[in-house]
């Protein structure tokens, strides 16, 4: 939890007037049970508050001062992050993000008595979804952007296979790439493959550990196998199962029993003191194992112990390793220079790829998928298991919004349909449409563009053009 410390390096005045600095922390302390749990995002919150709180200084406003001075600090305070100093300019999206904690803040402030006035205006608005309306305020310090025209954020088929060819050290005919100097190719396509097959966070795939990758099915199924995501790992700490393919799971099997094992092979890796205590593991299995000679569960286990975890044979825990046996996290830099090869040496289109591009091609690639109906006819056809007669039940009844829901770990399908407007969705629906007209006899392609065509032949036939 991040602490705010005043440059006497005092907390406290006297039980008559407590500095700002005391109820900024206090505010901080509380940012878990108030509707910021992600530790994550705490450090954005204390340096929001922290400099803003600095700028009023310097200009002679107090944190908690009047509403009238408030607000002039707040026309500074824009002026300043909109056209100030280079290094201090704020994009209209970081303003609005900034605008967001300080006006969370002054309420909380408000609302414990602490402050008697706040520098924002609001005006009131009312927000409709799924046919139900609710009120809502809308702070009015913020700066206007113009409305974006879609943009690429996830990877079509044929860049998916540039880019896992690239992580396998290949050229786009599958040969050896000549100018790939890299190691690892086994483990970087193994863990590429599992984040394009089941939209985890890199969190979540950099912090797995080999005991929580589920079984491979005894045969090739096209239907989706389930994956459990522990807790200890996820945004908000929260179970939830997505799913891999069955191809993924498999590549993932082999390097895990081959190039993994090879690493790993008398390693004598520990992790460095400025980590914590190593932690010792002792016959470990599918739901946890002895840490340090005590039972635990791994999913309880968060990403800071779980890289200090030490395996019974040696090296780490953790789902990827390096040569030595240490863990490897680094999977942001290496996807971005797989990219950068593929855009210099094949593909000059080829965009930049970090870890949450590919948690958005899986995005698509699934709700592609679920609109096709894909994924129920591959299900019914596996009915050996009652796990696989759910999950062929779950998916022929449920929604494609609430399965991708689920799979996401999305708290509403709000954030699920938010979510995907910012994604080029259109292209997926269409194409669903016209291939149900097409299979079920009542489309004819070249008719529809005919008369599609026709109707802006009239437009200009009457003289309109």
């Amino acid at each position: 939890m991040p602490v705010l410390i005043d440059e006497d390096l005092r907390f406290e005045d006297g039980p008559a007037a407590p500095r700002p600095a005391v109820m900024v922390n206090r505010w901080l302390r509380e940012l878990p049970t108030s509707g910021a749990p992600a530790a994550s995002s705490w450090d954005a919150y204390a340096r929001a508050v922290k400099e803003w709180a600095e700028f009023l200084s310097e200009h002679g406003v107090g944190l908690f001062d009047s509403r009238e001075r408030l607000k002039s600090g707040l026309s500074r305070y824009a002026e300043h992050r909109a056209a100030g100093p280079v290094k201090a300019r704020f994009a209209a999206t970081t303003w609005g993000q900034h605008m967001s904690i300080l006006s969370l803040f002054y309420r909380w402030a408000m609302t414990e008595g602490y402050a008697s006035a706040e520098p924002f205006t609001y005006r009131a608005a009312r927000a409709l979804f799924a046919g139900t309306g609710r009120e809502v305020r809308v702070n009015l310090a913020i700066r206007r952007t113009p409305k974006p025209h879609v943009t690429i954020k996830y990877l079509e088929p044929d860049f998916v296979e540039l880019f896992r060819k690239g992580l396998r050290g290949m050229a786009p005919d599958g040969s050896a790439d000549s100018g790939f100097a890299g190691r690892e190719m086994a483990r970087n396509a193994a863990i590429g493959d599992l984040a394009l097959a089941t939209g985890l966070r890199l969190q979540e795939f950099t912090y797995l550990l080999p005991w929580e990758i589920p079984a491979l099915p005894p045969s090739l199924t096209n239907a989706p196998i389930p994956f459990l995501v522990p807790a200890g790992i996820t945004k908000g700490r929260k179970l939830r199962t997505t799913w891999v393919s069955y191809e993924a799971l498999a590549g993932l099997h082999d390097y895990l029993q081959l190039d993994r094992a090879a690493v790993l092979a008398g390693a004598s890796w520990r992790p460095p003191g400025r980590w914590g205590e190593p932690l010792a593991v002792t016959e470990p299995d599918a739901r946890g194992g002895r840490i340090n000679g005590v039972r635990r569960a791994w999913d309880a286990l968060t990403p800071a112990e779980r890289r200090r975890l030490i395996a019974p044979d040696g090296g780490s825990c953790l789902l990827a390793v390096k040569n030595g046996g240490g863990p490897f996290t680094a999977w942001a830099t290496l996807f971005e220079r797989t990219s950068d090869r593929i855009r210099a040496r094949f593909e000059p289109r080829f965009p930049h790829v970090n870890p949450h591009r590919l948690r958005h091609t899986f995005s698509m690639r699934t709700l592609e998928y679920l609109v096709t109906g894909h994924y129920r006819q591959a299900a019914r056809l596996v009915v050996d298991t009652d796990a696989d007669a759910a999950l062929a039940f779950y998916l022929s009844k449920a929604d494609p919004l609430l399965i991708l829901r689920d799979l996401l770990g999305h708290s509403t399908v709000l954030t699920t349909e938010k979510y995907l407007r910012r994604l080029d969705t259109t292209r997926i629906y269409r194409q669903a449409y016209e291939m149900a007209g097409a299979v079920a006899g009542l489309v004819d392609q070249a008719q529809a563009e005919r008369e599609a065509a026709a109707e802006f032949t009239r437009d200009t036939s009457d003289g309109d053009a």
